[in-house]
């Protein structure tokens, strides 16, 4: 069947659908009911619900039929895989559709990157959808390798099928503060949805930020702060990640205060691979919510319909007549573990993968990491009576800005509780270094490198002592991008990150064995067990959530968006 008309034909049933699933409990998210029916299917679209006969059939007796999930907010360059490999991972966990902002990728080579994104995303059979970076720079305050992105950059990409919107306005003093160029960004995407990033804002911060045209947010970590936003009219997507877990207070709140749940969805924002396969994607957070007490077909409508709707997505986020044959097929709605998906009408097996088209990466998004020799002299910090440090927070990418005595004589010497921190402009710009106290990483007798610092993504290194920081930062260098642990000036993990020292071109497995390692060697020389090395450290470096950070042009207080003198 090819055309509109025949698909009519099937679903009145004079003509036999394509595949037919048979007897299933459809869980129907328009109403809410649990209907026992066949879900009829025609080519990559669901034509029917009823009762219907299939030329393939194939029996759900006994099981639960959930449309497909919907990740809201996710950077795929979190996952360190390109999309064909990600999909491999997401597909038969029943996450069909992403919704990927790419400002790791724009931050680094600009509209090259997001070129090539876009049309990478297209030859994988997972729904990529993309919003277009508003955020490159986070701020002006830091190096990163493309510049300023700006509204008459976008220009050329805003007709594409694939994008959704206007990604997130990290710049959120801008944008509440009327600043011009935010403002012309939002307008150029007045038709569309536009994302938030506002960590802590409240009262007329709220107003003004609502008032601009942002659509949503995905940075609130308690029910207070998601209710003021949603009091102001904002959709709030439920952060549930490898470093930030968002989900369990702000759902626990929500039900004790007996909240509505229809301006909520389910997001990651930035999770590993392995903790994808281990506990899940947004199966995850369904299921989580769930166990906390949501009812089940609200818990699913968080992850499919109301997803769908707040972005303006066509056609997915439900079981039903022009929707897209997204379908999960589970056992029950507490576990709600897939045991079959099916994608665009196609149950996914071990052959679906077969057709993918190979990615090829232009020699432009390859060797992106330059920076001078590193020193000793060049990562020494004067040491003061007092000093400005970094202070981590377990299990959260929030910091603290702590006045502290440090270690040391005349220069800073890190041990167990304070950190050596570097930040190394590496787009081969300026050369700059910049170094501070990081107070609860925990290392000892190692280092910890990435060229993944959101959002400018410099070199970032934490460790104990000079030797293995700058074996740590030298090696990336060698790599062309990743991560890797020292010590005692020897190489014990790494993962090498080619594409724009972001994104690796290895199978998923192979990715997912060498960030174990780099994990499993990072704690052994003593990183805090409540951290996620590698996502912890890849956002000491984001000026836009509070309360400081490190840039490679010193240390910057996000809550008076000042940079701090250290001397």
């Amino acid at each position: 069947m090819k055309n509109f008309v025949d698909y009519q034909r099937a679903a009145l049933g004079k003509v036999k659908a394509e595949l037919v699933l048979k007897n299933g409990f459809v869980v129907n998210v328009f109403t809410e009911e649990i209907i026992k029916a066949d879900v009829a299917i025609c080519g990559d679209t669901i034509v029917g619900v009823g009762s219907y006969e299939g030329e393939k059939e194939i029996d759900c007796t006994g099981k639960y039929l959930a449309p497909g999930l919907i990740d809201a907010h996710i950077h795929i360059e979190s996952t360190m895989a390109l999309p064909r490999e990600l999909s491999r991972v997401l597909l038969k966990r029943g996450t069909t559709t992403i919704i990927a902002d790419p400002h790791e990728l724009v931050n680094v080579k600009g509209k090259q990157a997001l070129r090539f994104l876009l049309a990478d995303a297209k030859k994988t059979p997972l729904t990529v959808y993309l919003m277009i970076p508003s955020s490159v720079p986070a701020t002006p305050f830091d190096t990163n390798g493309a510049g300023e992105f700006l509204a008459s950059d976008m220009a050329e990409f805003i007709e594409d099928e694939n994008l959704l919107g206007l990604g997130e306005l990290m710049c959120f003093h801008d944008v509440i503060n009327s600043e011009p160029r935010a403002l012309e960004k939002i307008r150029l995407f007045a038709d569309y949805t536009r994302d938030g990033h506002a960590p802590g804002i409240t009262c007329g911060e709220v107003q003004s930020y609502r008032l601009a045209g942002v659509n949503n947010d995905h940075e609130c970590v308690n029910v207070e702060e998601a209710l003021e936003k949603m009091r102001a009219g904002f959709n709030i997507y439920i952060r549930e990640g490898s470093a930030a877990r968002n989900l369990e207070p702000i759902i626990k709140g929500m039900l004790e205060r007996k909240l509505p749940f229809e301006q909520c969805a389910f997001c990651t924002d930035d999770k590993h691979l392995a903790d994808m396969e281990s506990e899940g994607h947004i199966d995850h957070c369904v299921r989580k919510a769930i166990a906390l007490g949501v009812p089940p077909v609200k818990a699913i409508k968080m992850a499919t319909l109301y997803p769908s709707r707040m972005c303006k997505a066509k056609h997915i986020g439900a079981i039903g007549p022009r929707y897209k044959a997204d379908i999960l097929v589970v056992d029950n709605l507490t576990d709600f573990t897939p045991l079959a998906v099916l994608k665009n009408g196609k149950v996914i097996d071990d052959g679906f993968f077969d057709k993918m088209e190979k990615t090829t990466i232009p020699d432009e998004l390859l060797d992106t990491v330059r920076f001078p020799a590193l020193t000793p002299e060049r990562i020494a910090l004067k040491r003061n009576e007092k000093n400005h440090v970094i202070g981590l927070v377990d299990n959260e990418i929030i910091t603290t800005h702590l006045f502290e005595k440090i270690p040391g004589g005349e220069y800073f010497e890190p041990n167990g509780e304070y950190s050596k921190l570097c930040v190394i402009e590496r787009h081969g710009k300026n050369g700059n270094v910049a170094v501070a106290p990081l107070k609860g990483f925990g290392i000892k007798n190692g280092a910890v490198a990435s060229s993944v610092a959101h959002d400018s993504h410099n070199l970032i290194v934490a460790g104990d002592n000079d030797a293995d920081i700058i074996a740590a930062a030298n090696r990336i260098k060698e790599l062309g991008g990743g991560y890797c642990v020292a010590s005692g000036g020897k190489i014990l993990a790494e993962l090498p990150l080619g594409l724009c020292g972001l994104i690796s071109t290895a199978p998923y497995k192979e990715i997912e064995k060498e960030a174990t390692k780099i994990l499993s060697a990072a704690h052994t020389l003593g990183v805090n067990p409540h951290l996620d090395p590698m996502i912890t450290l890849s956002f000491v470096a984001l000026p836009v959530i509070p309360s400081v950070r490190l840039l490679d042009t010193g240390l910057f207080d996000v809550d008076t968006f000042k940079m701090i003198a250290q001397n």
